[in-house]
This record gives C-alpha cells, structure tokens and sequence, in this order.
C-alpha cells in the first residue's frame, strides 16, 4: 500500500515562487494576446511577431540546462534573486524597445532567466519539503501557469488592447518587483555545501545514465506535445470548425485555464500517493480527449465542453510528470529541475510543429486533435515501460535485499554453532581436569 500523502503546511517560501512563476508564466504567453497591436507597431508581419513566442521557448530549452550547470555552486537564493531581477530587466527591456530586434533579444535574455529560475525553484521548491509532499509543492509552482493563463494572460490582453502592448510589459515587471521581494523576505538562505556534498557537474550528469530518466524526460515531452498540438490551434478551430464567434475564443481560452487549475489541484492532492496511477490516468484521458474532440469538433457545446475537460486532464500529470523527475533524479535536483523544464518547451515546440504539418497537408483543425490524441498515447506506452522497468528494479532491489539478510542470518547462525561447539569443548576439558 502506498504511504499516505503528507498533509503538513507547504511553507511560505513555496507560494512566493509560485506566485513568481505567475509572472514568468504571463510573460511566456501574454504575447498571444497583443500580438496584432505590437506587430503594427513595430512595423512587422505577423508570422515575425510570431517568432517572439520561438525565440521565448528556445531560449527555455536551452537556458534551463546551462544555466543550472552555470549556477551549480553558487547559493540557491543569490541565484533564485539573481535570475529575477534578470528577467524583471528583460520585461523592462521590453517595454522600452525602440525597434523589433531589441525587443527580440530581451525576449531571449528573459527567456533564459526564466528557464533557469524555474530549474533552481522547483529545485529549492522541493527541498523545503517531505518526500511525500514533493507533488503538492510542484503543484503551486505549476498552479502558478495555470492561474497566467487564467488571469495573466486575458489581463494583459486588455492592457494591450487599452493601453498599448508595452503596458504589458510594464504590468508583467511589476509582478517581476513583487516576486523579487518575496523571495528575498521568504526563501531561507542556504550555504553551498562543501566537501563530498559540494555539488559537482560530473556526478549531476551521471543522471543521464537512467533509462528512467529518459523515460520520465520523453513522457514528459510528449504529454505537453499532445496538448499543444492542439491548444496552439484551439482558436481556428473554434471559429472555423465549431462555427463559433471569434468573441467566444477568450472565454474558451479562459475555460481552458480553469480547467488547468483544476487539474493542478487535483494532481497536486493525488500524484504524491499514486504517482503511476496519476500518470496513466491523466495521460489516458487526454488522449481520449484530443479523440473525441477529433470527432465532435463541429458541435460548439462539444468543442467547449471539452477544451475545459482538456485543460483538467493534461494539468492533473503536471505534478506527477514533476515529482516523477525528482524522484528518478533525486542525486541531482538542479539538473532534474533543469531537464522538466526543457522537456516541456520541447513538446510546446514539437506540438505545434507537427499540428501544423498536419493542417498544411490539408486535413483540416480537427487533424490537430488526432495528432495530440496519438501523442499522448505515445506517452501512455512511454509511462508503462517506466512503470515496469520500475517494478523490475524494485522486485531486483528485494530479492537482493533479502538474500542478504538471509546471508547474514546464515553466518550468524554458523558463529553461534562454533561458538557453542567451543564452549562444550572447554567444558569437557576442564571436567576431565577435575
């Protein structure tokens, strides 16, 4: 039987870097909604304001690693205020850029402070807790997009919309100032460790070793594929496939983001006790989400219902996806950390890629709901051969385990019988004596 969740207090320090990710959160995705006044603006097409949402994802890809390698030896929160205050430049950066090309390198620059902060503060994140509360502390980190995507990213919209887009930004490095403040009052300051307990890039990268790791790392990847296969072309099939009014897209966007945070807190409540089970069956059931949805994409009630029902299930893995990487990875936090967060912008790119290949091909928005179907099944084969490779390593670890004691059981048994065997002897001896 699996232990029972531990229900003790996540500390304050957890909820400051969730509400740091909110910030980071909007920024990766508000730009969806200020897309068409910031390309006027700056005098671009929209397929090239559209790269600033590739230049931010990359950036994720590639900074999360470096900069967890970069930063290995250096003091968790000196790094965690370090890569905020960075990033709060980069939304400022931003809001002053005076031509396109500045703006697309702030984006790249907080890109990468961004990847890494989430590295090191799901690292930290899960060190101020239990074993046993690891996926309810990434379920604040991960509730931190959910709750973007519900109110950060429609906010920024509106500013957009009101204000200019580099309000926006402004908006999104105030959140930045805020996070900043309370990590500096929250999260406990940690001196590096030293001696066999320094940390040391080689031993971190021995993790990559593990077909577990692998595994954790593609399941991962694909899961967050399958949902951005089809999210990233959730607004065209809505208003071309569903024939609803393009004034309904927000609010299925929005539904969409409630159910993220549902599924978040269920996720978070559940992974700890049943991590494989909350794998499979998140994973399952966005599969059979994206399917139906595939079928019934021409019914509006069926295409709204379901994109809320999507946003559930694809966010209930959240925390399981995260905790499963820890626990496989646990010798090296930082790179786990690290490697989640390239695996998920690996799939918000591949995703998108391969629906868009398959609409070019001519099969239409609903294709890109097969397409996500297909992933996540992939991933569900993916979990099972974790899931018995997992079985098989503990099983091994038992037998193993057992042998020994009944090994030790063994010698011991054989030295009390010489023991015996001598104490009779000396016995006799001294009868004869006598």
């Amino acid at each position: 039987m699996p232990a029972p969740p531990d229900r003790t207090r996540l500390p304050l320090a957890v909820y400051v870097l969730g509400l740091s990710v909110f910030a980071l959160g909007t920024s990766e995705f508000m730009l969806s909604g200020i897309l068409q006044p910031l390309a006027r603006d700056l005098r671009v097409s929209i397929p090239q304001a559209g790269l600033l949402v590739s230049a931010f994802a990359i950036g994720m890809v590639v900074g999360a690693p470096v900069l967890a390698a970069a930063t290995l030896r250096l003091p968790r929160r000196t790094t965690l205020i370090a890569l905020l205050a960075l990033f709060g430049l980069g939304q400022v950066a931003g809001a002053l850029a005076p031509s396109y090309g500045v703006l697309f390198v702030s984006r790249v620059l907080s890109a990468l402070a961004c990847a890494g902060f989430w590295a090191v503060g799901a690292a930290v994140a899960v060190s101020l807790v239990p074993v046993t509360a690891r996926a309810r502390a990434m379920a604040v980190m991960v509730g931190g997009l959910s709750i973007a995507n519900i109110a950060g990213v429609p906010a920024g919209a509106l500013l957009g919309e009101h204000a200019g887009w580099r309000a926006a930004f402004w908006a999104v490095a105030g959140l930045a100032a805020l996070g900043l403040l309370g990590v500096i009052a929250a999260v406990p300051r940690t001196a590096v460790p030293t001696g066999e307990d320094r940390p040391q890039l080689r031993r971190e990268l021995a993790i990559y070793k593990d077909k577990q790791v692998w595994l954790a790392l593609s399941a991962t990847a694909l899961n967050a594929a399958a949902v951005f296969a089809l999210f990233s072309y959730l607004s065209p099939l809505l208003t071309d496939t569903a024939g609803l009014a393009e004034s309904w897209v927000p609010t299925v966007l929005a539904l969409f983001g409630v159910g993220a945070l549902i599924g978040t807190f269920i996720g978070g409540r559940i992974a700890d006790a049943h991590l494989f089970g909350t794998l499979f069956g998140g994973i399952a059931a966005s599969a059979l989400v994206l399917a139906v949805l595939a079928l019934t994409a021409q019914s509006p009630a069926a295409a709204i219902a379901l994109s809320l029902l999507l946003g559930v299930t694809a966010f209930t893995t959240a925390p399981a996806l995260n905790a499963r990487m820890f626990n496989v990875a646990n010798a090296a936090p930082t790179l786990a950390g690290a490697t989640t967060t390239a695996a998920f912008n690996i799939g918000n790119t591949l995703g998108p890629w391969l629906g868009g290949l398959t609409i070019g091909a001519g099969w239409g928005y609903p294709s890109v709901a097969w397409t996500g179907a297909a992933l996540a099944a992939a991933a569900v084969v993916l979990t099972a051969f974790a899931f018995r490779l997992h079985r098989a390593t503990n099983t091994t670890r038992l037998i193993a385990s057992s042998s020994a004691t009944a090994h030790a059981s063994q010698q011991a048994q054989s030295a009390q019988a010489v023991e015996k065997d001598a104490e009779t002897a000396e016995e006799a001896r001294a009868a004869g004596q006598h």
